[in-house]
């Protein structure tokens, strides 16, 4: 951030734990938010307004918004139209999410630049140049990747918007990228910030989530029964991946095991991951252990932070974990303990 010139902001979507922030703030610029909750939680934890994007606004709420947020990007020129006089009200730069036309990633359902996806403006829609008050343009095509796929959507992004580029003040460029995993090129990301900064003399602002608590946070669970119904057995927990680990089944991802291995090892011992919830996919096909498992075993994932806590439910009613925090002195502080209000309280 200080060696490009450029503001990090952290996305909520991706990583929430607000009792964490007085270390975040530390560091980062403040966050971004996609709805009125998360922008709440910015302003209040991190004491700054929240740089705004949604898919779309509602009217009920958007006065609130636009009063509370320091950018906020449209997703469509009706909804800019819409809102566009509020915004001036307030002294909010205007941005606009469009689609660069480019993206790596695979998994369709985390794919935001497919040529029908209905987040970000096309570049056809845009051909004869901006609206009056608008200051910034927005995309987001990354989900996890490194500053070489960045580079590649930087070519497709300014291809499509490269006649804009020097009309307005600020580009975001999303979130996705993960500048704390070991491999990851940071030099680079530096020299192609700093080259299109100078290009087209514009703030950039990034906004990664998994980043900000990658590698840290684990989950643990406990065995409660081991059942053999099939051609491998079954360890049941008292964790669910439906409820706790959505991610696992929807992107889906293996996540590391503490003491096992994702692929066979010759000599140890199969079992599938069930859940505690009574959906029937609530499991992950075979880790493999050194040693046979047994009733009241722990089983502990690994870098369980970002996209996990932030997306947990409580189908099923089945137990929340409780939320440690290790302080760097050794403390252990628990910080929230879920139990039956809290299952109640979210119907009527």
């Amino acid at each position: 951030m200080q060696q490009a010139g450029v503001q990090v902001i952290l996305a909520l979507k991706g990583y929430a734990l607000w009792k964490s922030f007085p270390l975040v703030r530390k560091y980062l610029n403040g966050a971004t938010a996609s709805s009125l909750n998360e922008l709440k939680l910015c302003n209040e934890y991190l004491g700054k307004k929240a740089h705004t994007y949604a898919p779309a606004y509602s009217k009920e709420e958007f006065e609130e918004i636009a009063e509370n947020s320091s950018h906020i990007s449209f997703n469509s020129l009706t909804q800019l139209k819409q809102f566009e006089s509020q915004c001036v009200k307030h002294n909010v730069s205007i941005g606009l999410r469009v689609n660069p036309g480019f993206s790596e990633v695979t998994t369709d359902l985390y794919n935001p630049c497919s040529p029908n996806s209905r987040l970000g403006i096309p570049a056809e829609q845009l051909a004869n140049g901006l609206p009056h008050n608008v200051k910034g343009l927005h995309f987001h095509a990354l989900c996890e990747n490194n500053s070489y796929t960045l580079e590649k959507v930087l070519a497709s992004f300014e291809e499509k918007f490269g006649h804009l580029l020097h009309s307005i003040e600020w580009v975001n460029m999303g979130g996705g990228h993960l500048i704390t995993e070991k491999n990851y090129d940071v030099e680079h990301l530096i020299r192609i910030l700093k080259r299109f900064k100078e290009k087209y003399n514009v703030q950039i602002i990034l906004e990664p989530g998994g980043a900000i608590g990658w590698q840290t946070g684990v989950l643990k669970s406990t065995i409660l029964d081991i059942v053999e119904y099939g051609a491998t057995p079954t360890v049941i927990l008292d964790v669910s991946f439906a409820a706790h680990m959505p991610d696992t089944l929807e992107m889906p991802y293996r996540p590391f095991v503490t003491g096992a291995s994702r692929e066979p090892v010759d000599g140890w011992h199969a079992y599938r991951l069930g859940g505690q919830s009574c959906l029937a996919g609530d499991f992950l096909e075979a880790y493999y252990f050194p040693e046979k498992l047994n009733i009241g075993d722990s089983i502990i994932f690994e870098d369980m932070m970002h996209y996990t806590m932030v997306k947990t439910t409580m189908f099923n009613g089945v137990k929340h974990p409780s939320i440690y925090i290790i302080q760097s002195n050794g403390a252990v502080e628990c910080v929230r303990d879920f139990g039956y209000g809290d299952y109640k309280g979210r119907l009527s």
